[in-house]
């Protein structure tokens, strides 16, 4: 609780200066599109861009086959056929949107062919009328990431083989880091007006598996690479340690939507709602749903619709990464947990409990 209300009081004096920002510009002269090349959005503009889509809701999504990123995108593992059905899955419960994991290895092993890959994604995505957010970088898990067959899950524990990217050391050194330019640049210049996607996640988690402040320079940069390129689609880094108080200061100052993560219960997730909207810009949960926690579809979700807050759970279907296990509360022998801990589905498509999926496909109009 200490930490959070840290965070919330570095969150309100952010959110103070946007919106002190926002009268400033109420009283000037209208600026061109021009005028605005490489800058954040406005308040407006953002505004505008979140009342022109549906209520944004669905999941982070990793197919079944798929223990980590690079197996979700190296050509030899890429999966379309799991990736077309099991979109399919999210289709028939409304879900309208999908974060997904990009990895800088499989772009640097064959860039053309990854955007071919990209495309084939966004083409079945499409077709089951999702639109998608990707995520550049990643601070958590494992450190080290290499091209070729990725390791067999570890029994009963959660995200065994997710990766790091770029990885550890070399998300804290700039020589090493800056040459992921050339990566972000190719790939945002490749999409940039692409309608299909609907946002940038362009650093997950930075600070994360202890990495803290030298993370910064980092997300400072794919900022700054992003903004070069200018896309239609808004740029974003996430909130979600309330104690980074200067990586949550550059983060909520520099996105054109604030997007977040809580695995909190309601009232500590409203708290945060609160305190976020003080930026006056739109607000995406990216990261929610952990069921032990008491974070849950039927307590959360329906207060982020009424908060006209979008809600992108963690997991879509039970798989590799093995993420309906605990964090902390491994089985080592791979047994069924007591409860899940996050996952929609099972892979045949049978919902883990009848009850969310109907409360879901309620709340999406469906």
């Amino acid at each position: 609780m200490k930490k959070l209300i840290l965070f919330l009081t570095v969150l309100l004096a952010c959110g103070s200066a946007d919106a002190q920002k926002t009268k400033v510009r109420s009283n000037a002269p209208a600026i061109n599109a021009a005028q605005t090349v490489g800058q954040r959005w406005t308040v407006e503009k953002a505004k505008a861009w979140y009342k022109a889509h549906s209520w944004i809701s669905g999941a982070n999504f990793t197919p079944s086959t798929a223990i980590n990123q690079l197996e979700m995108w190296q050509a030899d593992t890429f999966d379309p056929t799991t990736i077309d059905r099991e979109l399919g899955f999210a289709e028939g419960i409304g879900f309208n949107t999908m974060r997904v994991f990009l990895h800088s290895l499989a772009w640097k092993q064959d860039p053309k062919g990854f955007k071919a890959r990209m495309n084939t994604y966004l083409t079945l995505a499409d077709k089951h009328h999702i639109q998608t957010m990707f995520v550049f970088f990643d601070d958590c898990w494992n450190k080290q990431a290499a091209i070729g067959a990725q390791p067999v899950p570890k029994p009963g524990i959660h995200n065994s083989g997710w990766l790091q990217d770029p990885g550890d050391p070399a998300s804290r050194d700039s020589a090493t880091f800056m040459t992921l330019k050339p990566y972000v640049q190719d790939v945002l210049s490749s999409f940039k007006h692409d309608k299909r996607i609907l946002l940038w996640d362009l650093y997950n988690e930075p600070g994360n598996s202890g990495k803290l402040t030298s993370s910064l320079p980092l997300v400072r940069n794919v900022f700054a690479w992003a903004r070069a390129v200018n896309p239609d689609q808004p740029l974003s880094v996430g909130l979600w340690a309330w104690d980074f108080q200067t990586l949550n200061t550059y983060q909520a100052l520099h996105s054109d939507i604030i997007t977040y993560h809580s695995y909190d219960d309601v009232a500590s997730h409203q708290r945060l709602i609160e305190l976020l909207e003080t930026h006056g810009r739109p607000l995406i949960c990216t990261e929610y749903m952990a069921r032990p926690r008491n974070s849950r579809f039927a307590t959360i979700m329906p207060m982020l619709k009424t908060q006209n807050v979008g809600a992108i759970n963690w997991g879509l279907v039970d798989g590799k990464t093995n993420t309906k296990y605990q964090w902390e509360t491994p089985i080592p022998d791979g047994s069924e947990p007591a409860e899940w801990f996050h996952e929609v589905f099972r892979r045949d498509g049978t919902p883990y409990r009848k009850e969310e999926t109907e409360l879901i496909r309620k709340l999406n109009g469906k």
